[in-house]
């Protein structure tokens, strides 16, 4: 006998609210040989080729802008740091989870970025979500960028802050929305990424800051596909367009140029001692483990004393963003190391991707709704640790499958 017919109450299916989100993932998955969402890199040869189904493949989609990730001098500083302070703090940065490191890496951060603070947080996503929740509430308005990432519209929601969005990359539209805000009382934050992390686009943030100092609103960047890529000493797209002093906020990711895991905010405005006490993401989470941090900063001086890594991944990213457009493959028009290929068909996408894998080519395979325009994306990330051969190798794949499937 059933036990609710037994006096129990009948127990609702917790997952029932996912039949949509089933539905497609079992459909996505049965039209494809393999689930892309489930692929394994068994091993790492060097930071632009791995093991994948046991062959070795070209790495273009893992975000390893510098090929730091295989930084022998941020291997051996983990290596000697976990062995002399252990594996991980077991605690949050308001309890027992700030270390000398912790506080070293935000100093050589600011210093870095030429900031007066840095907070430092476990994972890039939290430092958007911790910043954003931290800096604006209720009373407040967001202004965000149509094509924000998932963290800064989860961070937004944290907040509890009013929110308006304006035109992907569109200084006109922003300036026209926050000229209808001119008698709200609240603070107003602008927020907007330097590289978009789908499409590779590059944000005028100059005119951003222009626009937010006629309006008395703050701004901040989201760096994470910018920091250590541009600039002339890798601060990003604010550097590379003389507009620093303009941003409030900058925030970034260990997990893409340096190679590590983790996330920062810096800024010259003195409140940031408070955002650590009501910032939650930041408070109620374990810190970066030390021999992170030790890794994070041997990168960071790495990537510092190597100023041609910045040289080389911008001209691989020419090479490859041409060598789509050569074959006749549709790009976004910024050069950037994220080149997204567009395609009409999620089905199209699937059956491209796996053939690119197929033939030692591994990208990332990006689906609506997560796509700006809701289209399929094959979202490349080139690193200056690709060689040109390897390059060529990965342009003459994607022309071969695009005559193909007769694109």
């Amino acid at each position: 006998m059933p036990a609710h017919a037994q006096g129990c109450p009948r127990v609702t299916d917790i997952f029932a609210k996912h039949a949509g989100l089933r539905e497609a993932y079992e459909g996505l998955t049965a039209a494809s040989p393999r689930n892309p969402f489930e692929v394994v890199i068994e091993r790492p040869i060097s930071a632009s080729v791995g093991i994948i189904e046991g062959r070795e493949t070209l790495l273009f989609g893992t975000n390893n802008y510098l090929g730091l990730s295989q930084s022998k001098k941020a291997i051996e500083a983990a290596v000697e740091t976990a062995e002399t302070m252990g594996v991980g703090t077991t605690g949050s940065r308001i309890a027992n989870g700030t270390f000398g490191l912790h506080r070293k890496l935000e100093a050589k951060l600011a210093e870095f970025f030429r900031r007066k603070h840095c907070m430092v947080f476990s994972t890039g996503y939290q430092a958007n979500l911790g910043t954003i929740s931290a800096l604006v509430n209720k009373d407040d308005v967001l202004l965000l960028d149509a094509d924000s990432h998932a963290s800064i519209y989860d961070g937004a929601k944290l907040s509890g802050a009013q929110v308006i969005r304006f035109r992907h990359n569109d200084p006109v539209d922003l300036e026209k929305r926050l000229a209808r805000l001119k008698d709200h009382p609240g603070a107003k934050l602008i927020v907007a990424e330097g590289i978009y992390s789908m499409t590779g686009n590059v944000a005028p943030l100059d005119k951003f800051v222009d626009i937010k100092t006629r309006h008395g609103a703050y701004l901040m960047a989201d760096e994470a596909h910018s920091f250590g890529v541009l600039g002339d000493h890798g601060r990003g797209v604010a550097e590379m367009q003389g507009c620093e002093d303009g941003i409030d906020f900058v925030v970034g990711t260990f997990s893409k140029s340096l190679g590590t895991v983790g996330g920062y905010c810096v800024t010259d405005h003195d409140g940031v001692d408070l955002m650590r006490l009501c910032s939650r993401p930041y408070m109620f989470t374990a810190s970066l483990p030390p021999e992170i941090i030790a890794a994070t900063m041997a990168a960071l001086e790495d990537m510092q004393e190597r100023p041609e890594l910045r040289i080389k991944l911008q001209d691989n990213a020419a090479r490859l963003h041409a060598g789509l457009q050569k074959v006749g493959l549709k790009t976004g028009e910024h050069v950037s190391p994220v080149v997204a290929v567009t395609l009409e068909t999620v089905d199209q996408a699937v059956g491209f991707w796996n053939a690119l894998l197929e033939n030692g080519v591994y990208v990332n395979l990006s689906l609506p709704p997560a796509t700006p325009d809701n289209r399929p994306l094959l979202r490349c990330s080139v690193m200056a640790a690709h060689s040109p051969e390897e390059i060529d190798r990965a342009v003459a794949v994607f022309g071969e499958v695009a005559r193909h499937f007769g694109l």
